[in-house]
């Protein structure tokens, strides 16, 4: 009988590769066999915008787009003028993971070093007087992410100092929210849909990454965004004929809860994995309550551990130690997490035995 570290290797890479929730797969099947009408003017869209806004309760656009990356470059395309310029941590997405997309546009991405991922006040504004003359960009849309890179979560207390920040300066405060229900639903968040629509002047809703074939809800609050919005999604080839692809599957997800069930069973095998790591001694790098845990380990453990769990190298350290990244999904069994649990002990019990 094969054991967990005899068999095939375990996946904690990433949270967008076990395909779509059942139900969602099911609510496309039905949207399929319908006559619907293109561009996201559907009818699953348009339930899924209203929907998406009752969670806010507020009035605020609704977009829905294939993936994270189109959503901040057409976001970032429409909201900025030629000359103005994103503020960024240094390890967000849009400065490490999108080949240059906002750059490729036309804005420049003013990155500021984090000690945990996230942005403050205090971090932002010696970015804004770095840049105060004409022959600069012009800071203009602070850029954050929840879940951050890092698997941080920001505090009701750290949105409303940005959006307080912000709004004084005539910044705009931009959310990337490809994580955003596993932040939504940590075990101490204090923020929902409601609170960030108040603080942020823009936002999106990761489905990718949350039980989703594919597709992002890109809501924009501040009304002085809004204008010819769709002009800029078409113009950047972002509109999708067959909008009802994801317009039906956001509509499944926000009708009756259960994208906040997808990401709660995702945190909920992320701190189960943490505990294995913690009872092995194991340290972390960052203080993670989402989906994403950064363990340091060894290069030596590191190596043997890939040859049976699939999983992201995130920072050689140059000290014989790595941070490695292991993300749980909405799909992520408790057969998973006991099988790593078996193969670190495995590995363990070698090098004690070496």
């Amino acid at each position: 009988m094969e054991t967990a570290v005899e068999g095939a290797r375990i996946s904690l890479r990433n949270d967008y590769s076990e395909g779509a929730h059942p139900r969602l797969l099911q609510a496309l099947a039905v949207a399929s066999a319908e006559i619907n009408r293109g561009y996201g003017l559907d009818v699953h869209s348009v339930r899924a915008a209203a929907l998406i806004r009752d969670r806010l309760a507020r009035d605020a656009d609704v977009h829905f787009l294939a993936g994270g990356t189109q959503a901040n470059l057409v976001a970032l395309a429409a909201f900025l003028r030629p000359h103005e310029a994103v503020i960024a941590p240094a390890s967000g997405h849009i400065a490490t993971h999108e080949t240059g997309a906002i750059e490729a546009g036309g804005h420049k991405v003013l990155t500021v070093a984090t000690p945990d991922g996230k942005l403050s006040p205090a971090l932002i504004q010696p970015c804004i007087d770095g840049h105060a003359s004409e022959h600069m960009v012009k800071p203009r849309l602070v850029y954050i992410s929840n879940t951050t890179e890092w698997g941080t979560v920001y505090s009701a207390a750290e949105l409303h100092a940005l959006g307080t920040f912000c709004r004084a300066r005539d910044l705009l405060l931009y959310v990337d929210g490809a994580r955003l229900g596993s932040a939504l639903t940590t075990q101490d968040n204090d923020v929902d849909l409601a609170l960030l629509a108040a603080e942020a002047d823009a936002f999106y809703i990761g489905g990718t990454k949350n039980g989703a074939l594919l597709g992002e809800a890109l809501v924009i609050i501040n009304p002085a965004l809004r204008a010819d919005f769709r002009h800029i999604i078409k113009q950047r080839g972002a509109m999708l004929a067959k909008g009802m692809v994801v317009g039906a599957q956001f509509e499944a997800l926000f009708e009756d809860g259960l994208y906040f069930v997808l990401a709660t069973h995702a945190n909920v095998m992320a701190e189960r994995l943490r505990g294995v790591l913690q009872q092995a001694g194991v340290p972390l790098a960052v203080d993670s309550p989402s989906n994403q845990v950064f363990p340091v380990l060894p290069d030596a453990v590191v190596e043997r551990l890939q040859q049976r769990v699939e999983f992201e190298t995130w920072e050689r350290r140059g000290d014989a130690t790595t941070v490695i990244r292991l993300t749980t999904s909405w799909a992520t069994p408790e057969s998973t997490i006991e099988a790593f649990a078996d193969v670190l002990a495995h590995i363990r019990h070698e090098r004690a035995a070496e």
